[in-house]
Order: structure tokens, then sequence, then C-alpha cells
């Protein structure tokens, strides 16, 4: 499985609105994705969220910092970084995550759960929310 993860992890990293064309090289036609706010199932609703990254965000990007690789399934541990549209717009935000990837037998990606902290990885950051957030966090002997 090791080459399927590289080339998962090359389209990952390389992952522009053009390429959005390729998910089905990369998914399988009834792929689930599921992340803090998505749980989607299908080739469509896939490429449907990452659209929506590239409309919603500027310079989305994803840098892999680890594999971990069993059998038919990986981890990949991983930075995405991009910037608000309209916060901030000029600062680069990153989330750090990690995504669970399950393969078939022809190394596409059946099942892609990623894990990463909503709270303090994006509503930290954003005016209001952010402040509440980190309000709680101290309240509830976290931060």
């Amino acid at each position: 499985m090791t080459p399927a993860v590289e080339q998962i992890v090359s389209f990952f990293e390389t992952l522009t609105p053009q390429s959005l064309a390729r998910c089905g090289e990369i998914y399988a036609p009834d792929a689930r994705f599921k992340d803090p706010f998505n749980d989607v199932r299908g080739l469509p609703a896939i490429q449907g969220i990452y659209q929506h990254m590239f409309t919603a965000l500027h310079d989305p990007r994803f840098v892999v910092h680890e594999r971990i690789v069993s059998g038919p399934q990986c981890f990949l541990t991983w930075d995405f970084e991009f910037r608000f549209k309209n916060y901030h717009p000029g600062v680069t935000q990153t989330v750090h995550g990690g995504s669970h990837l399950q393969l078939d037998a022809q190394g596409r990606i059946t099942l892609h759960r990623d894990y990463w902290d909503a709270a303090e990885e994006l509503y930290e950051k954003l005016p209001m929310v952010g402040g509440l957030m980190r309000w709680l966090k101290h309240r509830v002997g976290t931060g």
C-alpha cells in the first residue's frame, strides 16, 4: 500500500480546484468522509467539500508530516494552512490534524476520517467567538 499512500499524500499536498477532477483516482466511488463539520458519502459530496474549501478560503494547502501505514489503512499527520477571506486575510492560519484512511484493493480511499480540534484550531482564532472559547477553556481549567 505504500505507493498508494504516496500517491494520496501527493494528491493532498498539490490539491487545486483543477485537480478535484482527479478525486476518483484517490477515492472509491462510495467513499465516506468525516471531519468535525461534515459526514458525507460518495465522490460528488467529497468533491463538494473540497470545492467549498477553495471557495471559502484563500490559498488552502495541506502539508503532510508523518505517515503510518498498516496493511490497507494509514494515519497521516498534517498541517492545513490557509487565510480567511474576511478576517485578517493577510495572516496565514494553521490547523494541526490527522487523518485515518482505509483503502480498498486498488489503493483508493474508502474511509477518510479527519481528527482536529475545531475549538482550538479554528474557533479560538475568530473574533468574538475566539474570546468566548478562550474564556471557557480557562474556566474549565484546560487553558
